[in-house]
Parts: structure tokens; sequence; C-alpha cells
């Protein structure tokens, strides 16, 4: 029987597999020089085996204890830190691994520009019919008296307009035209306030209003169904060409793509646009997480995983900022699109994985990446160390196992209905700040300036407590906070309490959004924990396609969408409880454990927090 800790697809990390021998073997096995050493990514399979010289003692690598079917265990096992021979070399974090960790966190600004940018490239606008020709200067609550429709997408016929003046108040008779004559039509072009610190947005430019309003929603769910597809393919691409290679891909095609927005003048180009730009973003983000998590070894797989995310809420203030200081969604887009050039430049900084070189046997790419990295660390190497690249097995784990024993269906479902409100919340909140009153740009910027610290904290807690009634608790406080939201809905002079309300429900759901994939991995044996991320990854990205609808809701009553929130956070916080406890770890979190959470959270941001 052998240990083995495995990362898997959703989670990159490396598979260490320590047969246990007896104590005449093992120090036989010391002898010989070889240790075997197993890195798995993408593939849902046994890691393969490498060996290098004595110099890195065995004692220093640590495996974690699977079941025998290592499938139906009854409570989540306490993983240790790994750690493995290329971190022994070149060290597990020093100054090699900051660099390349921070310059791989820039990646995210864009992906957060990219899907926060319809917060302000769709923003509603006050509009009316177009006036004729004749009747430029009219005053516009007079023109909107004359038309006669109370929603600005009709207007009567029958009237001569040649006997209407500038500046003359409509009478009343003109309002009303004879029985015979009288009709509402629809109108075919329309005008837009210019005075709304909005600028133009969809909206003014396409004519997104009445009966093409809807559009809008649709324009940025292609973006998340991008998203949602992205996520279950780039785990793929990035295990078979490599991290380096496909985030460069990736990232390039996303400027493209950002940049051809710019000057795209159709809407259904633009459509098209949005969703190929949500596919590349968030294999930007799989592919650079992955890339930072791999350069790192043992717990600091956890961290650097972690501030891997810091950049999403500073990133969600700047564009706040752009859009205020630009105030139309072609500038913002040029603005937003113009970073990628710039990271594309990192291709000549950033190597590629040493852990995924070693898996595909390119022996001398991964010395050199060694030797560079110790170098940087000040980190003398052995002069006769050896890499041995590893060979592949086979394994038959699928979506089927997740349902295999009790325990197993339990937190599949649970983790289903949890990662689904989750991403409804979030991004309810997010997507939705122009809807909830006061000034959109403060807003966002507070929006994102409260994750700082919910981040922050969560990130410090997680490693001291058990998660689950502290995940439980994020729910409940983002229910309570969204409900006190709902009971100032509608009173103006209530505005300031509604979003101190609203900054409180973002702060509690980023927490619990940090909490979140750490404490699925926990619970996914190893063997599967790549099929239940994946899994939990389907469920989020059914509720941010869904997320763009929720903006309706308050055209149907005003305190629908702040009530429907209140009512999934409730429900979500009691699902949480049906999931069993973890117990607290002495070094913060397994090498597995962690890099499967944090690729998990980015799939699940990266629409987004691509």
């Amino acid at each position: 029987m052998a240990k083995r800790a495995s990362l898997t697809h959703d989670s990159p990390s490396l598979e260490l597999e320590l047969p246990l021998l007896a104590p005449q073997e093992r120090s036989s096995r010391s002898r010989s020089g070889t240790i075997p050493l197993c890195i798995m990514h993408d593939t849902g399979k046994p890691s393969p085996t490498a060996t290098t010289s004595p110099t890195i003692p065995p004692s220093k690598m640590t495996a974690t204890p699977q079941s025998p079917a290592g499938l139906d265990p009854q409570a989540p096992t306490d993983d240790e830190d790994e750690t493995d021979v290329i971190g022994d070399l070149m060290g597990h974090y020093g100054k090699w691994q900051l660099l390349m960790t921070v310059l791989l966190s820039l990646f995210q600004v864009p992906n957060t520009f990219h899907i926060s940018s319809s917060i302000y490239q769709a923003a509603n606008k006050d509009f009316w019919c177009q006036r004729p020709e004749e009747l430029q200067q009219l005053p516009v609550d007079v023109w909107r008296n004359l038309t006669g429709s109370l929603d600005n997408c009709h207007r009567w016929e029958g009237i001569d307009w040649s006997q209407v003046g500038n500046g003359t108040a409509m009478p009343t008779e003109w309002k009303k035209p004879p029985d015979g004559d009288r009709q509402l039509v629809a109108c075919e072009k329309w005008e837009y306030e210019t005075h709304d610190n909005v600028g133009n947005t969809w909206t003014s430019e396409w004519d997104l209003v009445c009966d093409k309003e809807h559009l809008k929603n649709v324009a940025e769910m292609f973006f998340l169904l991008g998203v949602a597809t992205g996520g279950i393919l780039s785990g793929y691409l990035s295990d078979k060409f490599g991290r380096k290679k496909m985030l460069f891909i990736s990232a390039v095609l996303q400027t493209l793509f950002g940049l051809w927005l710019y000057i795209c003048s159709s809407f259904e180009l633009y459509l098209t646009l949005r969703a190929l730009l949500g596919l590349v973003s968030v294999s930007v983000t799989y592919s650079g997480l992955i890339l930072a998590i791999e350069y790192v070894d043992g717990k600091w797989r956890t961290l650097a995983g972690m501030y891997n995310l810091f950049p999403l809420p500073i990133s969600y203030m700047i564009i706040s900022g752009l859009a205020y200081l630009t105030q139309d969604y072609q500038r913002l887009q040029l603005c937003i699109g113009v970073p990628g050039i710039f990271l594309c430049l990192l291709w000549f900084v950033v190597p590629e994985s040493p852990r995924w070189l070693l898996v595909k046997g390119r022996l001398d790419e991964v010395r050199r990446i060694i030797e560079a990295a110790a170098k940087f660390n000040g980190r003398q190497l052995p002069p006769d160390y050896q890499l041995t690249p590893p060979t592949q097995e086979s394994s038959s784990q699928d979506v089927t196992y997740l349902f295999r024993s009790s325990y197993l269906r339990r937190i599949s479902i649970c983790f289903f209905c949890i990662w689904f409100t989750m991403n409804l919340v979030y991004y309810g909140i997010i997507l939705n700040m122009s809807s909830f009153g006061g000034n959109v740009y403060l807003n966002s910027a507070l929006a994102g300036l409260v994750e700082i610290p919910a981040i922050a904290v969560a990130m410090y807690i997680i490693t001291k407590v058990g998660k689950k009634w502290l995940f439980c608790a994020t729910f409940i406080c983002t229910g309570v906070a969204c409900c006190c939201a709902a009971i100032t809905e509608g009173q103006p002079e209530m505005l300031w309490l509604k979003i101190t309300f609203l900054m409180i429900s973002k702060f509690t759901i980023s927490a619990g959004n940090t909490i979140m994939p750490v404490y699925t991995a926990e619970l996914y044996p190893t063997p599967i924990r790549n099929v239940g991320v994946g899994a939990c990854n389907a469920a989020a990205g059914l509720a941010l396609i869904l997320t763009p609808y929720l903006s309706l809701l308050n055209k149907i009553e005003g305190h629908l969408l702040m009530s429907l929130l209140t009512a999934w956070s409730i429900f979500g916080g009691v699902v949480v409880l049906f999931l069993p406890e973890t117990a607290v770890r002495s070094k913060a979190m397994t090498n597995q454990g962690g890099a499967n959470a944090h690729n998990a959270h980015a799939n699940a941001s990266a629409a987004k927090q691509v």
C-alpha cells in the first residue's frame, strides 16, 4: 500500500508517492540515491515517479494517507504540508518565488476589468422618443407630455407638428388628438440624457431600450457563458500545452479581443467578442494561478494562491475611477484593453512551470529554471543533482464517484448548492451595483475597498479555527445585511444606510468566497478532489449565467432583488450546517488542498475573476 497525495485538474498541484517500506528497505532505497517523486496536473491520473540524487534528504518528503478505496472516507483527512525535490533544490519560497508570483497576480487586473466593465458600459440611461427636427429646442418635459406615453417607448400619431413651436406649451387637445386619428405607435429612435454622469453606454449606442432592453443582459450573459465554457477547457489545455504557453496565448487573445471591442460598431459582433473574451479571460486566470502555485512549495502554495486574489478588489476601485473619468463605454474599453499589452511582455521574464516540464521530460529546461531560481534566492545547488522524468499511470475516476457513498453524496449535494448560492449572491451584488441607487462609481470603489480586509481576515482565520461555523456565519451575516438593505429600499432619505448595509454584505460574502474553495478541497478525498471541484464549478457557472438577469427583478418590485439575495444567503448558511467540520491544521493547509482550493476559487471568480 502506498501513501499518495494528489491535486487534480482543477487544482494543479504535485502528487507525491512514497511507498511504505520496511526500515531496511528504506535505508537501501536511500543509499541507492533515488526518491520517488510524482508530479501530476490536470489529467486526473495518479502521478508518476521521478528520481533525484541522495543530496535531498528523504526526511523532507511528506505524503498524505489515502483510504484503500480512496473514495469513501467518513471524515475529512488532516493532511500535512508537502514538499518536493524541486522545492528543496531552488527553495520552497524566496525572493524569486515572491517576484514571479507577484508578477503573475497582475494578470488578474485586466480579468477583473473585463468582468466588472458592464456595470458602467451597460448602465441604464433616461430616454425618450426622438423629437422631430423642427422641435429640437422644445423642452424635454413638454415633449414627453406630448407623446402621451408613460414608458417612453410610444407616442401619439395624428399631431400636426407644424403648429408646434419650440418654446410653446402644449395645449391639452394636442396631447389627445381626435379619436379617429389618435393611436399610439412605437418610437423608432430615441434621445438620451447627456448630463447623468454615465455618458455613452451600450444603451445609447445601440438603442437598447423598450423591446431591446433585454439585449444588455444577453451581452453580459454571453461573456459569462464564455467564462463557464473556458473553465471546463482551460485546465485540460494548460496541462497539455503548458501553463506559460496557455497563459500568454490567452493573454494575447484577451488583449486583441478587448481592443477589438473598442472599435466594434456591430452589436452582433460585439456579443461574439464578449463571449470569446470571457472564454480566454478565465484561461488567463487558471493558467496564471496554476503557474504561481507551482512556483512555490509546501504550505506556501496556499498563501501564493490567496494573495493572488488581492489585485481583484484593487482593480474594482481602479476601474470605477476610469469609468468616472471617461464616461464613455468605448474609451473605457480602450483603457481596460491596453494594460494587456504590457503584461504580454512578461513572456520574456516568466518561465514555464518546472514541475510541468519535469513531467514532460524536458530536463534541460528544468535545470535552467532551478539554477536561475536558486541563484536569485542565494542557494547553493549540489554539484551532482539529477532529475528523472516520471512515467504515466492511468485512473478511471469520473463524476459518478461523487455519489458512491452517503458521505460523498451529502457533501456533493451541499457544495453544489453552496457554490451556486455563493456566486449568485457575490456577483449579484457586484454586477448590479448600478441599480442600488447612489453614485455607482463611489459604490463600486467602496465594494472593492471592503473586500481587501475581508480576504486578509479570511486568510488569517481559516488557518486558526475550523471553517464550518465561520463559513456559515458569513452567509447568515450577508443575509441579515441584505435584508436590512431591502427594508430601506425606496426611502431616499435612508440611501446612506442602504449603501452601508450593502458594503457589510459585500464584506461578509467576500470572506465566505475566500473560505469556500479551501473548505471544498479539504472535504473531498484526494483521489476525486478534481472531479468534485469541477462539478462545483459547473454549479457556479449556472449561477454566473443567471446573474445578469437579477437586475430585472427591480422592475417588477423594488424590494425583490435584495429580498432574493437575502433568501439565498440564508439558504446557503443553512446548507453549510449539513457539512462536517474540518480539523484545525498545524501547518495551515496541505499542498494539495491549498492548490485545489485556489484554482477552484479562480474558476468561481473568473468570471472571474476573469
